[in-house]
């Protein structure tokens, strides 16, 4: 039974006109197959999306984090970039068709660093970021038997938040935490276990930390640092590059140290800051790849923003 209050029936109207044409096009992409559906949604991001507001903030974050970059050049970026998100978005109709192995469609290199990690028997963090298609990154965790959970943000339409739920149970774990204090909670409880989990840590998040992230400060989510030091579960790095069309290559990267100096809140900033520049140096392999449509970096309506939430919390 579930415990959610029920929607408000004006904003159920909304959420329902908003979810049909996700759902025709949901339709259109499972008739078309992977390839063709994938293909189409790369028009779609070459020819549509790069005409949308999001596009020019994309444009306005590449061009301050590369800024010896021409506008052709940050141009062409943008253009491969919404290809990529087009591509991601057919490709929501197939994941239970991303496939391992000799002719699969994804392939796995670096086990060996999770293997390390997970034999240490204090859990394990899988730390990514939004990378080609970031939503089969967490079924290399499934594929190879590891015994953990994903952690997300669902989207604010309950109606779509179902299908994308329903269709990553197809391919990642079978449990879905949604991001907040009691994910967190959950998380803690999985690592004292000897479990792992899944997480996408590089979204900007106002009651992070301050760390460089491609020259300027981001907020960041410091939860990943503060249950490695007080467990001593691995931080392990995934990344995903997307090869040709729908074909993606995962990499498991060598764990990130986290040493304690006795000094928790710099121990924390210093293993976010670690984290934040595995996470950059994974983006200038395939800049393109990255999510730059997301607001990362904080402005002023953020700072005015952080100050309301932090004069709430003092009461």
């Amino acid at each position: 039974m579930s415990t959610h209050a029920p929607l408000p029936f004006a904003k159920m109207l909304r959420y329902r006109a908003e979810a049909v044409p996700f759902f025709l096009f949901m339709g259109l992409f499972k008739i078309l197959g992977v390839d063709r559906a994938s293909a189409l949604g790369g028009f779609i991001g070459r020819h549509i999306f790069t005409r949308l507001p999001a596009a020019k903030i994309a444009y306005q974050n590449l061009a301050a984090a590369y800024p010896e970059k021409k506008p052709s050049e940050i141009d062409a970026i943008v253009r491969e970039h919404c290809d990529n998100l087009g591509r991601l978005v057919a490709e929501y109709a197939h994941l239970g068709e991303m496939t391992f192995g000799p002719g699969g469609r994804i392939t796995i290199e670096g086990t060996e660093h999770a293997e390390a990690a997970i034999a240490a028997g204090k859990g394990v963090m899988f730390i990514s970021g939004h990378f080609a298609n970031w939503e089969v990154m967490p079924a290399a965790a499934m594929y190879l038997k590891y015994d953990g959970a994903l952690v997300n943000r669902p989207p604010n339409n309950p109606y779509v938040a179902a299908y994308i739920a329903r269709q990553r149970g197809l391919l990642g774990p079978s449990e879905q935490i949604a991001k907040g204090a009691a994910g967190t909670r959950r998380i803690f409880t999985l690592l004292r276990k000897g479990k792992s989990a899944f997480l996408l840590v590089d979204q900007k998040t106002y009651e992070g930390v301050p760390a460089p992230f491609f020259g300027r400060d981001a907020m960041t989510t410091p939860a990943p640092a503060a249950l490695a030091l007080k467990l001593g579960s691995a931080l392990v790095p995934v990344s995903c590059e997307r090869k040709d069309g729908a074909h993606f290559a995962i990499t498991i990267h060598p764990a990130i140290a986290a040493p304690s100096s006795g000094d928790e809140e710099a121990d924390i900033l210093s293993i976010t800051k670690t984290i934040n520049a595995e996470i950059e140096r994974i983006i200038r392999t395939r800049p393109s790849q990255w999510l730059w449509i997301h607001r990362r970096w904080t402005n002023a309506r953020d700072i005015e923003k952080m100050q309301k939430m932090a004069a709430k919390r003092a009461g």
